[in-house]
């Protein structure tokens, strides 16, 4: 036949086949005939072997006959069609995993193959001889996929290098960003706090602690300061929420308070007093505060409650004891200060202020105060600008519920650590 023939040519293959060796050199043969090369030949053995092993491990024998196309003109190929007929389906999934692509007919699955021209074909090969070829072509095949694999590779790595030392310097530059945000806020908050304060016979220490360190400001916060009369006034505040907005919070809480307590306003009226001012200001702000006021000559203190923990007393050689006072904060329903606690600190008793932050750390308010009473008694012999800080220490070992922490803490001095 001419490459002009405008007629199919005969079949070629009817036999039944019943092994899968008798598949392979069924096909082999078929592909020298017509020419195919080694590489395309490796191919199709193998694809037409994975079809008819669905067959034959069925009991089942499968038939392989091929065709050839004519060549369109005026520059088409001669194609050749191999089909392969068996009884039974085969499945979409089965032909999408064979190495050279076939379609599913009604009677089996074909492949149609685009064969070289008179010139290109080479001769046709012993079974041995074809074999070697395929594998010779395959293994080419191989290392040419095996090489552009180790390129890949390579590239990938190099670019992984890349972006991984881009993620360490945006992580560090993230970390610097974090420090100097906070170490800002920090230096920030230091200046809205009141200056330390020094007063004969009595000695005074603080520690604050924000829930996150990259967040150093929060809702708690403290004043104190001395009135005409001598005596000492602290407030110790807890704004709700955290962040910057409850730091304001805290702060006009602390600034209305303490304009009240110059003015002259009662201890029991400030906390009511103090509510009605702000809440024209903010209608949403809500803290708790406690009140405290020291004679330092005579021991006299007072206190006055806005729904915040109430303070703790070590006495010298006795016990300690906490002070309560009921009342409701700024924002409650009803807020003020039910009444003025009147007590006395003997020479060398410890007061301690503080919020929930410190005692609630463990979600248990009652095991908290138990545990603070303990720890302020164990560090009450400490310098003072020791003890709130160790204080916090002994309270945070073990911590569920992050908070902002303040402990404030005063001791009175006898007659002789006066001087």
């Amino acid at each position: 036949m001419t490459e002009h023939t405008a007629m199919t040519e005969p079949t070629y293959g009817q036999s039944p086949l019943s092994t899968l060796s008798e598949v392979r050199r069924a096909v082999r043969r078929l592909a020298g005939l017509h020419g195919l090369p080694a590489g395309t030949r490796a191919r199709l053995t193998a694809s037409v072997a994975a079809v008819a092993r669905v067959g034959l491990e069925n009991g089942q024998s499968v038939r392989i006959t091929a065709r050839r196309g004519p060549r369109e003109e005026p520059a088409g190929v001669d194609t050749l069609t191999l089909a392969l007929t068996t009884s039974l389906p085969i499945g979409p999934e089965t032909l999408a995993k064979l190495p050279l692509a076939a379609v599913a007919t009604d009677g089996g699955v074909e492949w149609r193959i685009a064969l070289p021209s008179p010139r290109e074909q080479p001769g046709t090969a012993a079974s041995d001889e074809a074999a070697e070829e395929e594998l010779a072509a395959l293994l080419t095949d191989l290392d040419a996929l095996t090489a552009d694999h180790q390129q890949l590779k390579a590239e990938l790595d190099e670019t992984n290098s890349g972006v991984l030392a881009l993620y360490v310097q945006l992580e560090e530059r993230d970390e610097q960003l974090r420090r100097a945000h906070g170490q800002m806020l920090r230096e920030l908050e230091d200046a809205l706090r009141p200056a330390p304060l020094s007063v004969p016979g009595l000695e005074l220490a603080v520690h604050y602690a924000p829930a996150d360190t990259d967040a150093p400001t929060g809702g708690d916060l403290y004043d104190w300061f001395v009135l005409p009369d001598g005596s000492v006034h602290i407030t110790v505040v807890d704004a709700l929420g955290h962040g910057v907005g409850s730091t304001r919070a805290a702060l006009d809480v602390t600034h209305t308070v303490r304009t009240l307590a110059l003015d002259g306003y009662p201890m029991k009226a400030i906390v009511g007093r103090a509510s009605e001012v702000l809440n024209g200001m903010d209608p949403q702000l809500m803290a708790t505060m406690l009140l405290a006021r020291i004679n330092p000559a005579t021991g006299e203190l007072l206190l006055a409650n806005g729904s915040h923990p109430p303070a703790l007393v070590v006495r010298t050689g006795g016990p300690t004891e906490y002070l309560e006072v009921p009342g409701r904060g700024v924002g409650y329903p009803l807020p003020g200060s039910d009444q003025v606690l009147r007590s006395h600190l003997q020479p060398g008793d410890l007061l301690m202020l503080y919020t929930d932050g410190l005692t609630e750390s463990r979600r248990d308010p009652l095991e908290g105060e138990q545990r603070l009473a303990a720890s302020a008694t164990r560090n009450a012999g400490r310098p003072i600008h020791e003890i709130p800080g160790a204080i916090a220490d002994d309270m945070h070992t073990v911590v569920h519920h992050p908070d902002d922490t303040l402990a404030l803490t005063l001791r009175r001095l006898g007659s002789a650590s006066g001087r």
